[in-house]
């Protein structure tokens, strides 16, 4: 498969190296730091204004986007008229709202989906977190808040943590976990929705806590991400997804 990089910081770099690890080819990266277009022996770097327009972009299967809330929009858009289809892990911004006739918006797993109507073709895989293990937290927190839909007296709130440089507040991951549990819980539906605290510190890579207090007693899940390598290798298994 090929594949372009739209956003090439850390994140870029960790799914440039899974990617190739796992057969496909990167035919380029585009990144809003790259002034200038740059060959090396890896990889060609362009900026936005070449990037999107180049041969090698256009020649790939699909795109990965991690970028900026301000800028994942746009990506998608200038991606879409050069007939790519995008992963995108950006946060913080609405992919429902994209407003194209001719494309549908599905929800599937916790993952929006824009698809082609006549082709059926998927041009956009949108998820708050790609992660493997945190889209298995996502199913276990839908099952716990299934459970508590008979127990008022439990309730919720959610804790995420995050390092200094994440932009939006609060995470994506967090509001997709109290999206579910407002789904499930239909109580909770009438009020402002869960309680969710967004703590910015050092360098870390990702914690979630859902918790359900009583006063008899408190029931706490919680993911902890140890680097971005899970995240980068759930958006190559995405890209993946979209050729079978």
């Amino acid at each position: 498969m090929k594949i372009a990089l739209i956003g090439y910081g850390k994140m870029g770099h960790m799914i440039e190296e899974i990617a190739l690890s796992r057969g496909h080819d990167v035919v380029c990266a585009i990144d809003a730091n790259n002034d200038l277009k740059i060959e090396d022996l890896r990889l060609k770097i362009f900026s936005p204004e070449e990037g999107f327009q180049s041969e090698a972009f256009r020649s790939a299967d699909v795109a990965i986007e991690f970028t900026t809330p301000g800028t994942a929009e746009t990506n998608v858009r200038k991606a879409w008229e050069q007939g790519v289809p995008v992963i995108s892990g950006s946060t913080g911004w609405k992919p429902e709202e994209l407003s194209v006739e001719s494309l549908e918006l599905r929800e599937v797993n916790s993952k929006k989906l824009i698809v082609d109507k006549k082709t059926g073709k998927t041009m956009l895989v949108w998820s708050s977190n790609f992660s493997v293990g945190v889209n298995i937290f996502f199913e276990l927190n839908k099952w716990l808040a299934e459970k508590m839909v008979n127990q008022p007296q439990y309730m919720p709130s959610i804790t995420e943590i995050h390092h200094i440089h994440k932009l939006d507040k609060p995470s994506g991951t967090a509001k997709t976990l109290s999206n579910d549990i407002m789904s499930a819980v239909s109580p909770l539906n009438d009020a402002n929705g869960v309680p969710i605290e967004s703590i910015r510190e050092g360098e870390v890579p990702g914690t979630h806590e859902v918790k359900w207090d009583s006063e008899e007693d408190t029931i706490i899940i919680t993911h902890i991400a140890k680097g971005r390598r899970g995240f980068a290798l759930g958006a190559v298994l995405a890209a993946e997804s979209l050729k079978q």
